[in-house]
């Protein structure tokens, strides 16, 4: 067995992610060196790790995209590994090989799956060669409006331009005409250009209607790859999930145990090590196309970790480490119902328009079957650089009618002063029939339904608001006491860095 140990990790990474991986590491008995920006040095991740090293200004691009600055923090501070968490450099094959070239064990898969699987038209290639279902489309970037105009005539209308090199919904435009074509591939390209910094565009039959299901996969160094199952994340704002749930309601046991085995094909094409998530599109008939491979651990990961047992930041740890996976696909089993909920620093009132500011008052829901996977604190200032998510809710139920109350309860729960946030949203959700229901696809949250569920507040976002003042309230009534670094609690740096 080609074992590679390692005791001291570099989380590139910050927020909730970061704080995840450095309990992770904790857990493992791993020591997690955090690194922050200059608007980042009061971060909690930055407290909950054995050391932490400045790494820049505010913006991303002089701070958590630096591989240089990050791989001198790394041997600063003698780490022997690196976990890239999600977003930023996670994805990004070129990281992954500067820190395997630097003698680092990289806690992620190899730089040819991510760069494989990075571009969507080399993805989307592969998985063909693979047996993946692939929505028909091209398999290259288009070179201009009319190789686009001739591939559309051939699949149908309507279809979707998507960047090759993006995700989060950058640089996609849905196209229901051919005289639109043009403008519609002048602004995908534009829009993915300073996306990415790559103006590829390929086309693809749009899918109406569609379901958006991800299968969670696991694979070692040894051969075995396993999934765990399926996350339901339809329900989402301009391509950006918000809501995540598992299982999904709309996928028979055979569909899913045909999704989860061609997932497993796909990663085993491309020699995939570590987790990674396969997205499909689940159309109304039952069929299903591959969509994008993640390299990467997903924000939506904890509800698979809720209905599963495994601990997936674990097992990262565990396959870098060159260990073979536990268990086996015939092990896994998943136990009841979860849902996350995206809690952002947005005013849902206002077209979700970002709050940013300081959490002058912050206190989290608990309770049984409840995890909240935050990255503040009170007096946490949410910044202007960066993604304005506070905290991941997440709950666990026998059912999903369970899981539903439960979070609505969480919601309540919640008293967070200084901004405005996305906790209105989601009780509207819940009182919604027919998402109670389960019928939904990745076109519920149109413009129409915000419009009408935001405007009148529930009784439940009533009590919020209540609670919200009486926190106000008592707060204003403490003595101030600024936030003191001298009083975090951090774990001894043992022996300096070694």
């Amino acid at each position: 067995m080609n074992l590679r140990p390692f005791r001291r990790v570099l989380v590139a990474n910050r927020g909730e992610i970061a704080v995840r991986i450095v309990r992770g590491c904790h857990e493992a008995g791993l020591e997690a060196v955090a690194v922050y920006s200059e608007a980042d040095g009061a971060a909690l991740h930055v407290r909950l790790a054995d050391c932490a090293v400045e790494i820049g200004p505010a913006a991303s691009r002089d701070s958590y995209l630096r591989i240089d600055k990050l791989l001198a923090a790394a041997a600063a501070t003698g780490c022997d590994a690196v976990h890239p968490g999600y977003g930023f450099l996670s994805e990004n094959a070129a990281f992954a090989q500067a820190v395997i070239d630097a003698g680092l064990v990289w806690i992620g898969p190899p730089p040819g799956a991510i760069a494989a699987m990075g571009s969507k038209t080399e993805a989307r290639r592969a998985m063909a060669a693979a047996g993946v279902p692939v929505v028909p489309g091209t398999m290259a970037p288009l070179t201009d409006a009319a190789e686009a105009a001739v591939v559309a005539r051939q699949i149908g209308f309507p279809v979707m331009l998507k960047a090759a090199a993006g995700g989060g919904g950058k640089g996609m435009r849905r196209v229901d005409r051919e005289e639109d074509l043009a403008n519609a591939l002048a602004g995908a390209q534009s829009e993915a250009r300073k996306s990415f910094g790559d103006d590829s565009v390929y086309v693809e039959k749009l899918i109406v209607g569609p379901r958006h299901v991800e299968i969670q996969i696991l694979a070692d160094a040894h051969g075995n790859v396993v999934h765990l199952f399926e996350r339901d994340c339809s329900i989402q704002r301009r391509h950006q999930k918000v809501l995540e749930e598992t299982p999904c309601g709309a996928l028979p046991p055979e569909t899913r145990a045909r999704m989860g085995e061609v997932a497993r094909q796909g990663a085993l094409a491309v020699g995939y090590v570590n987790a990674g998530t396969f997205e499909f599109l689940l159309a109304a008939d039952g069929s299903f196309y591959f969509l994008e491979m993640n390299t990467r651990l997903q924000v939506e990961h904890p509800i698979t970790e809720m209905i599963t047992g495994v601990d997936l930041v674990r097992a990262q740890l565990d396959v870098a480490a060159g260990k073979p996976l536990p268990f086996t696909q015939a092990d896994l089993v998943a136990r009841g119902h979860a849902i996350e909920c995206r809690i952002y620093a947005e005013d849902p009132a206002e077209n979700f328009r970002p709050s940013p500011g300081p959490l002058r008052g912050y206190r989290e829901p608990g309770g049984p079957f409840v995890r909240v996977d935050s990255g503040v604190v009170e007096g946490t200032e949410v910044s202007v650089h960066y993604d304005p998510m506070i905290a991941k809710l997440v709950v666990w139920g026998r059912d999903r009618a369970e899981a539903i109350s439960r979070c609505r309860r969480a919601l309540t729960e919640y008293e967070i002063v200084g901004v405005r946030t996305s906790i209105p949203f989601f009780l509207a959700l819940f009182e919604d029939e027919r998402f109670l229901r389960g019928e939904y696809d990745t076109g519920f949250l149109t413009p129409e339904w915000l419009a009408e569920a935001i405007a009148p507040l529930a009784p439940e976002t009533l009590a919020v608001a209540a609670a919200i003042l009486r926190f106000e309230a008592d707060l204003a009534r403490r003595p101030s006491a600024p936030l003191s670094a001298s009083a975090w609690k951090r774990r001894a740096w043992r022996e300096g860095a070694r």
